[in-house]
């Protein structure tokens, strides 16, 4: 395994690399990333959504199932590569900290990650979820419409915070995903963190790229503009919130020192 001082080499090498990317690499790796976390919600969604049995007299168990089969979404981020928002929140800080890098490359990505993440993650839910009509019927619509009722029901600051929670949980677990040297270690490294996160009910801005259009398409009384003003952009703040100051600017500052 390697220790927090490895992790960080590896961090800021990573950082170096990312912040050095053309633009439509950065993009076509950020559209992908979209995607897994899509496919990731999907699953959670057949699974958790396809058991209202359950749900009605055993509510923590479909919210576990939800939480056990999303995580392949991440897993497939940091095991075959791509450009992830909500990690990168982390990524980039303790280079920062220790000027190695500029702030400037570090908003540069993120813009463009976000972007080409929200692409991939509507794509999943239109084109390879809606057209297939793979959630047109219940309980599977029902289970969608009220994960998205949801989540466009809380007040700013509830939702800011509980995305500090998300993404305070997804960076811990690439971090972990970072000590473990081989990919059966990495599996089970970022699958419990993710796994928490989305059985706690925790706000993650880009798997919320996917749940709420997604339920747009299916018909649900939730416009564009409440998608964005009630869920996105707290969950999108709470994130950056999560990973930069819980994850990266902490073990950045305490392991990031070249001796």
């Amino acid at each position: 395994m390697n220790t927090p001082n490895e992790v960080i080499k590896i961090v800021n090498k990573l950082s170096q690399n990312k912040s050095e990317y053309k633009v439509s690499k950065t993009l076509i790796l950020a559209v992908l990333a979209g995607a897994y976390i899509a496919f990731g919600g999907l699953l959670a969604h057949i699974v958790g959504g396809g058991s209202p049995g359950i749900a009605a007299s055993n509510p923590g168990i479909v919210k576990f199932l939800y939480g056990a089969t999303f995580p392949i979404g991440l897993i497939l981020v940091a095991v075959v590569g791509a450009e992830l928002f909500t990690g990168n929140n982390a990524y980039f800080i303790p280079s920062i900290i220790n000027k190695k890098l500029g702030v400037s490359k570090m908003l540069k990505n993120w813009g463009l990650v976000y972007v080409g993440n929200f692409i991939g993650a509507v794509f999943v839910a239109y084109v390879i979820t809606h057209l297939t009509h793979i959630v047109s019927a219940s309980p599977f619509k029902d289970a969608v419409i009220g994960v998205a009722e949801g989540k466009t029901s809380h007040t700013f600051l509830v939702t800011f915070i509980k995305g500090i929670g998300a993404n305070w949980l997804v960076c811990l677990a690439v971090w972990q995903g970072m000590a473990a040297k081989n990919t059966t270690g990495k599996i089970f490294a970022i699958w419990w963190p993710v796994m928490a996160f989305v059985t706690m009910g925790f706000e993650h801005s880009i798997a919320n790229m996917f749940f709420v259009p997604l339920a747009i398409f299916e018909g649900a009384d939730i416009t564009w503009a409440t998608f964005i003003i009630n869920n996105l952009i707290p969950a999108t703040l709470g994130n950056i919130v999560g990973g930069a100051l819980f994850v990266g600017l902490p073990y950045g500052y305490l392991f990031g020192h070249d001796k």
